[in-house]
């Protein structure tokens, strides 16, 4: 069954993911030929209550591409009633009469889940709290996987970076429990490792994992790489001891030359030392293919619950 709401990893099961998949390869050549017109009789609300760039503009293109037309803002938090005092609740109660669909980014864990309980309209989960979900992305990031290897089963997958906090990899995480044979790499420093709820959730659907803290030891294991940012504030450490850290995650010309020639490197975006430029052009750099597929995803995605 297509889900109303688009709220957590959990959610969805293999078949439904591979059909996901089917309509966005049939997405990407609909948005090569410029669009189209299908729901030029639908609005979105894309409600961020938190800053976004990359996330924010790859929904609003894909409605756009839909046909469909878009109410936005940029920081609810400080450009809506909230900043009144208006619960989360009330303003999805009142915007859902509005609109056919509402694309939410909260500051808490749970916002999106809060939504879908008192809106009318499907409410897709953008990201929710530090250490929350943020499904669309993980939906993007297997797509790409897909994409660029051909397959999800069988494969090494290293999770790299600020796992403790990282929404993107704890939803990638439940999605990748769904396949078979799939391994996965926990490579963090020890306080930004992954957290034993994902450890007990994988334990429980018998996928088998690690814990590193030096990605040099594995990279050459490994068919993909899902780097993520490592920020010192969350570290809590000195500049110099921040450097000399990001020396154990930091992906150069010098580190690709470890990985396998089948394998790819990605990353969410935005980065910040965790991958050299220069390595930008090599062909196992699937970064911005990676934000390209997400508008591909998001277009399948809005089309799901929108004729749900």
């Amino acid at each position: 069954m297509k889900p109303k709401h688009i709220i957590e990893s959990q959610q969805f099961n293999v078949p439904f993911i591979t059909e996901l998949f089917a309509s966005a390869q049939r997405m990407e050549k609909t948005a090569a030929k410029g669009g189209t017109q299908d729901y030029n009789n639908k609005i979105m609300a894309s409600l961020f209550y938190e800053p976004s760039t990359r996330t924010r503009f790859s929904f609003e293109t894909a409605m756009h591409r839909l046909g469909g037309r878009i109410l936005s803002t940029e920081n609810a938090q400080e450009f809506s009633s909230a900043i009144r005092g208006e619960s989360l609740e009330d303003t999805i109660k009142v915007i859902s009469h509005f609109v056919d669909a509402i694309v939410l980014r909260h500051n808490e864990i749970g916002g999106a889940k809060r939504a879908a309980e008192v809106s009318s309209v499907p409410v897709i989960n953008a990201g929710d709290g530090k250490g929350g979900q943020h499904p669309t992305q993980a939906l993007t990031d297997l797509f790409t996987i897909y994409k660029e290897i051909k397959t999800i089963e069988g494969l090494n997958i290293a999770l790299v970076g600020d796992l403790a906090q990282g929404r993107t990899v704890r939803s990638l995480a439940y999605l990748l429990s769904k396949y078979e044979r799939v391994k996965i790499f926990f490579v963090a420093p020890e306080k930004l490792q992954i957290h034993e709820d994902i450890c007990k959730h994988l334990e429980e659907n018998e996928i088998w994992f690690t814990k590193e803290n030096d990605l040099r030891k594995i990279i050459g294991e490994v068919d993909v790489v899902y780097q993520t940012r490592i920020e010192k504030e969350n570290l809590k450490v000195t500049e110099s001891e921040y450097e000399k850290i990001m020396e154990s995650f930091y992906i150069d010309s010098k580190m690709m030359q470890k990985l396998k020639q089948s394998a790819i490197v990605m990353h969410p975006l935005p980065r910040l030392k965790e991958i050299s430029p220069e390595v930008d052009t090599d062909k196992r750099s699937a970064y911005f293919r990676q934000a390209q597929n997400s508008i591909y995803i998001r277009m399948a995605l809005l089309a799901s619950v929108m004729e749900g």
